[in-house]
């Protein structure tokens, strides 16, 4: 049993009417992937992913994303904190998220931006400890401020999403309670760093995700030249998990069965929410 902790299923690569997303989850089902984990970036897709969700039989988060911060308004915040006080009975809300900092994206990293981004990512987190959800983090470039800021205001837990920080930064991370996420990046050869960590970490550590439709595993991955070819690059689903699971168990020298297992049971350490939605899927005796 495998389980998907970050997918994007609503975004525009699946169809405007989602009928892709629905054909990508149901061969991941095929494939042993029994929940996915559906994150909002904005306010206008916080209905998206709670109706999707629902239809596909899976989990959501609420948030607005750093990327999406420019864009955001203060009203957006009090929008969401509406929609978790309307939903916090729904067994598939499980995480305020996706939230963070991304100081990598050269717009973003602007003084008065990263204030701003700083300021939601705060307000997020109050809002993830009014409503006791743990969070979903959106972490490049920005580990040691993240870390910084939960340290002030605990967050109860949740994911490193996509986590390509130091090891001391990733103990930091594990001693303030989060796992961490580890996807089709680590599927690359070159990426050493990621490799070796996602290899020496604890077991209990670690988290599966595909971040699709991003974040594409080596084999789906095309360069540049070849996309200017002509090549496309193929789309990154939930149904690659398995795949990228078995990298990584290879790369810790361990049945892929195992690290379904593990990963999976770290998932519902960080996202308490998962446990009852397991539960309501497995055949009755």
């Amino acid at each position: 049993m495998w389980i998907d902790t970050h997918c994007h299923l609503d975004a525009p690569e699946f169809g405007p009417d989602h009928a892709q997303a629905e054909s990508a989850r149901a061969r991941a089902a095929l494939s042993g992937v029994h929940l996915c984990v559906i994150p909002a970036v904005m306010r206008a897709n916080f209905d998206t992913v709670r109706v999707l969700a629902h239809r596909l039989g899976d989990a959501y988060a609420l948030g607005i994303h750093p990327l999406c911060v420019p864009q955001a308004l203060e009203s957006d915040l009090q929008a969401l904190d509406l929609a978790l006080t309307e939903h916090r009975a729904d067994s598939r809300l499980v995480a305020v998220g996706e939230i963070g900092l991304d100081f990598f994206v050269p717009a973003l990293c602007e003084p008065a931006m990263r204030e701003r981004q700083t300021w939601f990512y705060r307000e997020q987190l109050k809002l993830a400890r009014k409503h006791h959800l743990p969070v979903i983090l959106h972490v490049r470039r920005s580990a040691d401020v993240l870390l910084k800021h939960l340290r002030e205001l605990p967050a109860g837990g949740g994911i490193a999403h996509a986590f390509n920080g130091s090891e001391q930064q990733a103990k930091a991370f594990l001693d303030l309670g989060f796992k961490l996420g580890f996807g089709g990046t680590a599927t690359f050869e070159a990426a050493q760093k990621i490799r070796r960590l996602a290899a020496s970490l604890p077991l209990s550590a670690l988290v599966l995700e595909t971040d699709s439709p991003d974040i594409p595993p080596q084999w789906l991955y095309t360069t540049a030249a070849e996309r200017a070819a002509g090549q496309s690059q193929g789309v990154n689903t939930p149904a690659e998990l398995p795949r990228i699971g078995q990298v990584l168990a290879d790369l810790r020298g361990m049945p892929a069965e195992d690290l379904a297992e593990a990963t999976s049971a770290n998932a519902c350490v960080a996202l308490p929410g998962l446990v009852s939605l397991l539960d309501s899927t497995k055949p009755s005796a």
